[in-house]
């Protein structure tokens, strides 16, 4: 689905008192796919809100951060998120946030 009508349905629901981690994070995630990091920023720190434990969001936030060349605060989002890929015992996104904190660093 084209992330643009993703964006807008996400953020009508929102607008109109569904603002629930889901309609946050398709909203943050869309405008992620579009460059558009201020907005995914603003989404995705409130989906972590809504659910702290959900790592998705933070994975997500991680992205848009350095997307947007904060890179102190990407590697937070993503520390944050491995943490809780490890009590949820994700090993999955456990490795992929090792792989993604590591270049990160190393950059």
């Amino acid at each position: 689905m084209d992330p643009e009508r993703i964006a807008t349905a996400s953020e009508g629901m929102i607008g109109k008192g569904r603002d629930t981690y889901e309609t946050r994070l398709a909203a943050g995630q869309a405008r992620l796919k579009m460059k558009q990091y201020p907005e995914a920023i603003e989404h995705l720190s409130r989906a972590t809100e809504h659910q702290p434990s959900q790592t998705m969001a933070w994975q997500e936030l991680g992205k848009a951060l350095k997307g947007q060349d904060d890179t102190k605060a990407a590697e937070q989002a993503w520390q944050q998120a491995l943490q809780l890929a490890r009590q949820n015992g994700d090993k999955q996104a456990e490795k992929i946030l090792q792989v993604w904190l590591k270049r990160l660093r190393q950059n």
